[in-house]
């Protein structure tokens, strides 16, 4: 069974190759989605995908690639809407 998560990670996540980082691990997951930066310095993350894949897309999330320093994550369930095949890096 699929869910949906919405996702913020604040820290040292921009500059460090994050979104392309989080867009390849979902992939190779099976999650689909997006990923975005956000003004306020965070990265915002709307990922679809069973159970199993979130968490271990999550457990990357908490590390992000070299370069990362992730001080916090906040995640909600939401509903599936608007999330479709594929995860897209969004401006």
């Amino acid at each position: 069974m699929k869910k949906a998560i919405h996702v913020l990670v604040e820290g040292r996540v921009q500059g460090v190759f994050y979104r392309v980082s989080a867009r390849e691990k979902a992939l190779a997951l099976g999650v689909e989605g997006w990923v975005r930066h956000r003004q306020e310095g965070q990265v915002e993350i709307m990922a679809l995908g069973p159970e199993a894949a979130l968490s271990d897309f999550l457990a990357w999330c908490r590390e992000g690639p070299q370069g990362t320093l992730v001080i916090g994550l906040t995640l909600h369930e939401v509903p599936q809407e608007g999330l479709g095949p594929g995860f897209k890096i969004l401006d």
